[in-house]
């Protein structure tokens, strides 16, 4: 298609949604100055996704018509919003962003429950809050919340989408982003297309991968692999009507099949419906497996990176202040590639997080330098959120090649590391629960709340400084800080988790606990483990939220010349602050030499005071300082 044939098509799409749109003159202006920015890029997407397809320019009109309708719906106040953050695109990567995540039922019972709880998130200074999944999702098999049956219902349990829209709204007017989960990857098998599927409606068949018999299921198991064997084999179950149904996860959890341009339609519907609600973010669940190939793993494609493009560009023309969070528990490399303005703006730092835990267990910081190192700096317009746990497991996602030039065996590292944090190697601290284990091949992952793991249960005065040094690192490094709720009091593992109905299989539910009143109650006396972390925590992000220097992501190392000491710094205008982080068990210094290319004093923006250089910086164990400071000239 050459230009003219281009702008053609161009003119006839926005003719057929001016025609459509159910908005004033001052919306359509708005909306057609969204289009003629965007509407390019979702043209080139879209046609290199469906342009094999007869139908693919319909599609796309459809669309559009759909967008321009979302845009004349939204509220505005979220129109405001996204005209104030038109003007500040990167306002996540500002030093007092602060996040915290939870279960609603769990940790306020429900949505007024949490509504109740934002004079608290206020006093810990939270900017972004991130609910689990929500949504109306089927007893028991709701795979804690991602088995969604309807993106439109909240679950009765815990309230009504009416609840969550006016919990966003205050949340907002408090200076709170509101975060949850978009599963888009697959449906609950309770899903109304779904239904209709298994009812053998060809139309809704098609929202799935479903096939007559076993050909295809094993052409494409051939590659793909399993990802829960312990629920089902391969990639596919059997319906009731003798045909096959992809659910990568669980039985319960079809594949949405992203090929079929109408899925990628109704899926954005769902997408704008909660942007309107006054979501701020989507956390992307799973983004590595939504689109499949034969003859490929099915995982990490570059279609993948297209969808999510193509769903980016949608939101800029009807909610274009929805920020993406992509959930890739993939190779580092291939994390990182979700990461772009145009794509996920925001991304979790798995790896950061299981090298915190690494560091934790062997008192060696090396492959957490080196990762800081290579891994760490992002485009602008992006941005990590760095955690010290999730609502998940923890797996030990670094890669085998980077351990290998540290002379680390990965496979035999990886058994040491689920001994260690399942209390079976001596010495051990944890009070961890394996996920998904198998004695005979040392394989598996880890459960446990963030103290429990660093040895509130048998140690706690050297568990409270392994807690602050653990969120030390992600309030420092750059990119937004996710605390799992509870753990700023030091909330221990819920060892009655098996106890509850549909728990008893999943031991992350150990560290998913009830709201842990009793530890908040405690935590304004220091003198109490529950206090001390939250009048530690609650310096830090004071501090970070102070210097200007912790906005963004940009980070450059610094060599510490100890295994046990962490370095890096973090620039900022004619000022650095460096950061040591002593992982040890002893004492460690930093000698004068290390620190010589830095002016003779430096501020400790933790303690206030001023520090001479000139002898080293003495790190008492499991400790760490943000010094402020300077080259020398």
């Amino acid at each position: 298609m050459d230009d003219q044939e281009l702008h053609g098509t161009f003119s006839r799409i926005r003719d057929v949604v001016r025609t459509d749109a159910e908005s004033d003159e001052t919306n359509w202006l708005d909306f057609n100055r969204r289009f003629d920015a965007h509407f390019p890029t979702l043209y080139r997407l879209f046609e290199s996704l469906y342009g094999d397809r007869s139908d693919w320019l319909d599609q796309l009109t459809q669309l559009v018509v759909l967008s321009a309708r979302s845009w004349a719906a939204r509220p505005a106040e979220l129109k405001q919003r996204d005209d104030k953050q038109e003007q500040d695109a990167t306002w996540f990567s500002s030093n007092s962003m602060l996040g915290g995540v939870c279960y609603v039922d769990r940790y306020a019972d429900n949505l007024d429950g949490v509504r109740a709880r934002i004079p608290y998130f206020k006093e810990l200074g939270l900017t972004y809050l991130h609910l689990m999944p929500l949504f109306l999702a089927p007893e028991p098999n709701s795979d804690g919340g991602y088995a969604v049956s309807s993106y439109r219902q909240v679950s009765p349990a815990l309230g009504t989408m009416e609840q969550l829209r006016d919990l966003a709204a205050e949340l907002r007017s408090e200076g709170i982003s509101l975060v949850v989960d978009f599963i888009f990857n697959h449906t609950s098998n309770e899903h109304q297309w779904a239904r209709r599927a298994a009812e053998g409606d060809p139309r809704y068949s098609d929202y799935y991968w479903i096939f007559p018999d076993r050909t295809m299921p094993d052409a494409f198991e051939t590659h793909a692999r399993e990802i829960f064997p312990d629920d089902h084999p391969g990639s596919f179950v059997r319906l009731d009507d003798g045909r096959w149904v992809w659910a990568t996860f669980h039985s319960y959890q079809w594949d949405l099949n992203y090929s079929n341009p109408e899925v990628f339609r109704a899926m954005a519907e769902e997408m704008l419906f909660l942007a309107n609600q006054g979501i701020s973010i989507l956390r992307m669940d799973a983004v590595a497996f939504i689109w499949k190939q034969l003859g490929t793993t099915c995982e990490n494609l570059p279609q993948a990176h297209l969808l999510l493009q193509a769903f980016n560009a949608v939101c800029r023309l009807a909610a274009p202040s929805l920020l993406f969070k992509s959930e890739a528990i993939v190779h580092p490399d291939q994390v990182a590639e979700y990461i772009d303005p145009g794509e996920c703006q925001l991304s979790y730092n798995p790896l950061q997080m299981a090298l915190i835990w690494e560091s934790m267990a062997t008192r060696d910081v090396s492959l957490l330098s080196q990762a800081l190192e290579r891994r760490h700096n992002l485009p602008d317009g992006t941005s990590w959120v760095n955690y010290v746990r999730s609502h998940d497991d923890i797996g030990w996602t670094f890669a085998d090649e980077d351990a290998a030039e540290l002379g680390i065996n990965g496979f035999e590292h990886r058994r040491f590391l689920n001994s260690f944090y399942v209390n079976r190697f001596p010495g051990s601290f944890a009070h961890g629960v394996p996920f998904q284990d198998n004695p005979r091949t040392g394989d598996c992952r880890i459960s446990g709340t963030t103290a429990s793991l660093l040895g509130i249960e048998q140690e706690p005065d050297a568990a409270v400084e392994r807690i602050l040094l653990a969120h030390s690192i992600i309030l420092s490094t750059g990119g937004v800080p996710l605390i799992y709720l509870g753990d700023e009091v030091a909330q221990e593992n819920d060892y009655a988790y098996a106890g509850e109905p549909g728990h008893d299989t999943d031991s992350r539910w150990v560290h998913r606990p009830h709201y842990p009143a009793e530890n908040y109650a405690k935590r304004t006396d220091p003198s109490t483990p529950q206090g001390a972390v939250y009048t530690g925590l609650k310096q830090l992000i004071a501090v970070r939220s102070g210097t200007p220097e912790f906005t963004g992501t940009r980070l450059v190392d610094f060599h510490t010349g100890n295994r046990h000491v962490l370095g890096y710094q973090r620039p900022g205008e004619g000022t650095n602050i460096l950061v040591l982080a002593n992982f040890a068990d002893q004492p460690q210094r930093v000698p004068a030499e290390t620190l010589c290319g830095f002016n003779r004093t430096a501020g400790n923006l933790v303690t206030g005071e001023q520090e001479t250089l000139d002898d080293g910086v003495e790190l008492a164990p499991r400790s760490f300082v943000w010094l402020r400071t300077a080259f020398r000239t």
